[in-house]
């Protein structure tokens, strides 16, 4: 129980240095100081994009800003009716639909994610950026996947892990293919619950640790899949980074309830990131020329500001596995 306690305390004191970290980062951005935007002028003409999640929030506000600068984009959503609604939107501000085009994905069922990529594969389309930005933050009460696991780590970690792994095969052909993996600052209070990942314990489940659980494996995925990638000569040349977009206004905070959602309405009202500038470090890994794979970025600049746990490669090894082993992959059939 002691344990519990001191394991408890420490939780709560890294949400509060989250917390503080972020506020007062965004109110430095918010006065101009430190806000970083990518203006370089680097176009991706001809060039083929996927991202999840697009229909709204930072991922269609993406959407446009690649297409604007000569992608053809594909926006992978669950819901089409909302995805065609950000192709008009989208077109409008570009006044053209031609390089935008609407694919149905649910990251959080393994059905759709390996249909979407037979109908890609049958598409013969090269893919040079995939983009997994798709997410779900917080559900108040513990909700489970089609394939019964636990949403926030099935949506956010298991379902790019697996939509990764099957679309890699379409990369090969890029002579600068990039995976990105939409992280955020809370990994920094994530930890791996290895003997319950999926919150099978009566009364385990708090929807804030699923939360930073899920984005801790995004930043363990990328370190692990960096690494595998180098050493393979068919996929060397494949890079991947994780990435922290900032505190957004979003739907993505629809769950937050109570005090949490009070505190979050009057601070992300004055100091939240719109969703340009959410955008931001996003546009920096899909363009700028001399990154470093497997690395974390914020506000447009490598962050090496990270916690143990997330550069612990003992955990990713056995995250790995354990996500082989939950989607169903053999890792080595796809990686090889």
């Amino acid at each position: 129980m002691k344990m519990m306690s001191i394991r408890r305390l420490t939780i709560e004191f890294l949400t509060f240095v989250v917390f503080v970290v972020e506020f007062f980062t965004n109110i430095l951005r918010f006065v101009g100081l430190g806000r970083r935007y990518y203006t370089k002028n680097y176009r991706l003409d001809g060039k083929v994009v996927l991202i999840t999640g697009a229909n709204s929030g930072i991922g269609k506000e993406t959407a446009y800003q690649l297409c604007k600068r000569g992608a053809k984009v594909f926006l992978c959503c669950r819901d089409l009716i909302k995805g065609k609604e950000a192709i008009e939107d989208i077109g409008k501000r570009l006044n053209s639909k031609n390089e935008l085009h609407l694919m149905q994905l649910d990251l959080s069922s393994f059905r759709s994610i390996n249909q979407f990529a037979n109908e890609m594969i049958n598409l013969r389309i090269d893919v040079d950026i995939l983009i997994n930005n798709a997410g779900v933050m917080m559900c108040p009460k513990r909700m489970l996947s089609e394939d019964k696991h636990e949403l926030q780590f099935a949506t956010n970690h298991l379902g790019h892990f697996l939509l990764t792994h099957l679309i890699l095969p379409l990369m090969t052909k890029s002579n600068d293919a990039r995976i990105l993996n939409v992280s955020s600052i809370h990994h920094i209070r994530g930890r791996i619950n290895f003997g319950d990942l999926n919150f099978e314990k009566p009364n385990s489940y708090d929807p804030v640790d699923a939360y930073c659980q899920s984005k801790l494996a995004n930043v363990l995925f990328t370190r692990k899949l960096a690494q595998i990638l180098k050493e393979n000569p068919k996929y060397h040349r494949i890079r991947t980074f994780a990435l922290n977009p900032g505190t957004i206004n979003t739907n993505l905070t629809r769950h937050i309830k109570g005090i949490r959602r009070t505190i979050y309405n009057i601070l992300g009202t004055v100091f939240n990131l719109d969703t340009f500038s959410g955008t931001q470090t996003t546009l920096y890994c899909c363009l700028e020329p001399s990154l470093k794979s497997g690395a974390y970025y914020s506000n447009c600049q490598e962050n090496k500001w990270l916690f143990q746990e997330s550069k612990d490669i003992q955990s990713a090894q056995r995250l790995w596995d354990l996500s082989c082993k939950m989607t169903g992959i053999d890792s080595l059939h796809y990686i090889s």
